[in-house]
């Protein structure tokens, strides 16, 4: 990874003028709250379709039932923190794992399926996930459903994040942007409009319009450069690229390449990556990948493992209101700093990790010794945990594309895209004994 020649291979903006820039932006933009939409609201919604399950099989719904609880308070237990019976990490594990298991895969082989019917994939999971959950007539229908809107989400993150290369470097903005806005605008339309009397399953059927707008946020608002393989496989393209190459050699033309828009010249390669290579890259990657791992790992384990665990009694809003006002404000943090990329750019990643471990090591103390005066600096601190967490997030991905060859640059997109579902899944694991531990005082 070189930053003096990928930045020379990257000349400055798009000469087809600001309309077609800012209709990439935007597609992006549409793509990033499209693909985590789902993943944001299946959870609550398979919550209300079971609630009819219960009287059938409460111990296979219990996983799922935990946001409500939290939500609602649990007034069974003795234990000071309100405790639920489970921890919430295992709605998280559930909801995490299968993009996980894509993320670690699908880099190595997912090439060799063009764009266009990846997304086409992305949709169809976004859709059955909606359908599955809102015609569910058993636990194992809704925990499919949850499966396939991860696989969506895990799928479209990686090619997504690959597609960015085809375009100028500022569509990761409008990416990061995106991803930002679907927990906001996923947790207040599914609460807005079960809150205006619509049911569960009438309120799931109208976010089909979700996947839809995928589509059309793909193959109508983007502006795809003719180097983008769609529909075919990778390596039939690389055959006419190496053609090219060859004759402006010949002719020496080499150097009008210099001119040549950003879209022409990014994500085009001369051979596939050997699995070797991709090996070598990923060891690269390790400098990127850890501190997001190490964010995303101390995130989670605040939201899972302590934020249902600090709970102020005397205070104003109950525990069910304080515990959403923790999770509201936590995605308002995360929309805010992933939209900021075109304000400021922060290149000390290690940094943004350890002021999210330290936040972790702060809220794991109060929990246990209970020093904060009230939730109002819970408030503060969770708002502060939301823009790390997207700062780095958006951070990473972007110096990923400014630092790497561009040979390397999709296959480097995609890889690193493990960085934070990583994180979030080992944080789920140990927040078990946590939430286990407090609970039992």
């Amino acid at each position: 990874m070189e930053e003096s020649s990928s930045v020379r291979a990257h000349p400055g903006p798009h000469p087809e003028g600001r309309s077609t820039q800012w209709r990439n932006w935007t597609g992006f933009w549409f793509l990033g709250l499209c693909n985590n939409f789902a993943y944001v609201v299946m959870l609550s919604a398979a919550h209300d379709i079971l609630k009819k399950q219960e009287s059938e099989n409460a111990t296979a719904s219990v996983s799922f039932t935990l946001n409500a609880d939290v939500h609602g308070g649990n007034k069974t237990n003795s234990s000071r923190y309100d405790c639920n019976p489970v921890s919430t990490a295992a709605v998280l594990l559930a909801d995490i794992l299968p993009t996980l298991v894509i993320k670690l895969s699908a880099p190595f082989v997912v090439h060799k399926v063009p764009y266009g019917i990846r997304v086409l994939f992305c949709v169809a999971m976004a859709a059955l996930s909606f359908l599955l959950v809102s015609f569910s007539s058993s636990v194992w229908m809704s925990i499919l459903g949850v499966i396939f809107a991860s696989i969506s989400s895990g799928l479209g993150e990686l090619s997504f994040l690959s597609l960015t290369v085809y375009f100028s470097r500022d569509v990761l903005g409008g990416w990061g942007s995106g991803t930002g806005g679907a927990g906001v605008a996923g947790a207040l339309l599914y609460s807005g409009l079960t809150q205006m009397g619509l049911s569960p399953r009438v309120t799931l059927l109208i976010m089909l319009l979700v996947p839809l707008a995928m589509l059309i946020s793909y193959f109508v608002l983007l502006v795809p450069p003719d180097s983008l393989p769609q529909w075919k496989i990778r390596e039939m393209q690389n055959a006419a690229v190496d053609a090219e190459d060859r004759q402006r050699l010949m002719d020496g033309s080499e150097e009008e390449e210099q001119d040549k828009p950003p879209h022409e010249v990014r994500g085009q390669t001369t051979e596939p990556l050997c699995f070797t290579e991709k090996l070598q890259i990923i060891r690269g990657l390790l400098r990127f990948v850890l501190p997001l791992c190490l964010v995303y790992y101390a995130e989670y384990f605040i939201n899972q493992g302590l934020m249902e665990l600090l709970y102020f009694p005397s205070f104003f809003l109950s525990h069910a209101e304080q515990y959403r006002w923790y999770q509201t404000l936590y995605q308002v943090g995360v929309l805010v700093s992933r939209s900021s990329l075109c304000c400021m750019k922060i290149r000390k990643l290690w940094a943004l990790a350890l002021l999210q471990v330290l936040n972790a090591v702060i809220l794991l103390l109060a929990v246990r010794f209970q020093f904060l005066p009230s939730a109002w600096v819970v408030f503060i601190i969770i708002l502060y945990e939301g823009l790390l967490g997207g700062a780095a997030y958006v951070n990473t991905f972007y110096f990923i594309s400014v630092e790497t060859e561009d040979r390397h640059r999709e296959f480097a997109m995609a890889a690193a895209s493990v960085g934070d579902s990583l994180g979030i899944a080992l944080s789920g694991l140990c927040a078990f004994p946590v939430h286990s531990y407090f609970c039992s005082l």
